[in-house]
């Protein structure tokens, strides 16, 4: 029996319902809900993370520190998301109080994949219990640990580790310039001007470096940098 587009949308209407070809159309609209969220980018370069992301509100009257997109998970791990920024909330909470956890129990700073693999689990259960919906979120989580390392949980509770990474609008575009453009050994400085140099082309007329939320992580800690240093780092 072959079953055309509009039968198939009745499947939509339960979390725990597979399509006929073997879909979750709910989980497939939060990775759409994504795909329209802000751009993040991160970079993993030889001593350090870099994670820049478009702050993406530009309203006259707002505080723009109000608006952030990365946030510090613990000393040396940051994260950013893109999607339904609520969500996003909800699970940086979680991602601390299991990095205290661990510090408090094991007397050492967690490890960056151990707290990729406990968001994508709470990801994972939201896709198979009736009366939630999957998480609108995707996030890059980033970190020093034995290396410095990039991670992408996605809404389905998957999750791959990357060299470099981008996420949100036009991230198609901005992969491909990844994949170009990165390479081994990278500087910090160098990591900051490959993924300003992608914002600017992804974005054109509409770039602002005001706009750019810039987050390193190094073993001496995490970083945001002002508008001023993102200056100087590019002129290096």
């Amino acid at each position: 029996m072959q079953f055309m587009p509009n039968q198939a949308m009745g499947y939509d209407r339960a979390i725990t319902m597979f399509s006929p070809d073997g879909r979750l159309l709910q989980v497939e609209y939060a990775k759409k809900a994504v795909s329209l969220g802000a751009t993040v980018i991160g970079i993993a370069a030889k001593d350090c993370v870099v994670i820049i992301a478009d702050r993406y509100r530009t309203d006259k009257l707002l505080m723009q520190d109000s608006v952030s997109k990365v946030f510090k998970i613990d000393d040396c791990i940051i994260a950013a998301s893109s999607g339904f920024m609520s969500d996003a909330r909800i699970l940086v909470k979680k991602a601390r109080v299991r990095a205290q956890q661990h510090k408090v129990t094991y007397g050492e700073d967690i490890e960056v994949e151990s707290i990729v693999k406990y968001i994508a689990d709470i990801k994972q259960a939201y896709t198979q219990y009736g009366g939630a919906r999957p998480f609108g979120i995707s996030f890059i989580i980033a970190g020093v640990g034995k290396k410095p390392s990039i991670f992408l949980t996605e809404p389905s509770g998957s999750y791959f580790e990357y060299k470099a990474k981008a996420i949100g609008q036009k991230s198609d575009e901005a992969n491909k310039m990844l994949e170009k453009d990165w390479k081994e050994n990278m500087t910090e400085e160098e990591a900051i001007t490959l993924g300003v140099k992608i914002f600017k082309r992804i974005q054109s007329k509409n770039f602002s470096m005001k706009k750019l939320e810039v987050v390193t992580s190094s073993k001496a800690g995490t970083n945001t940098l002002s508008e001023g240093e993102i200056k100087r780092k590019l002129a290096k």
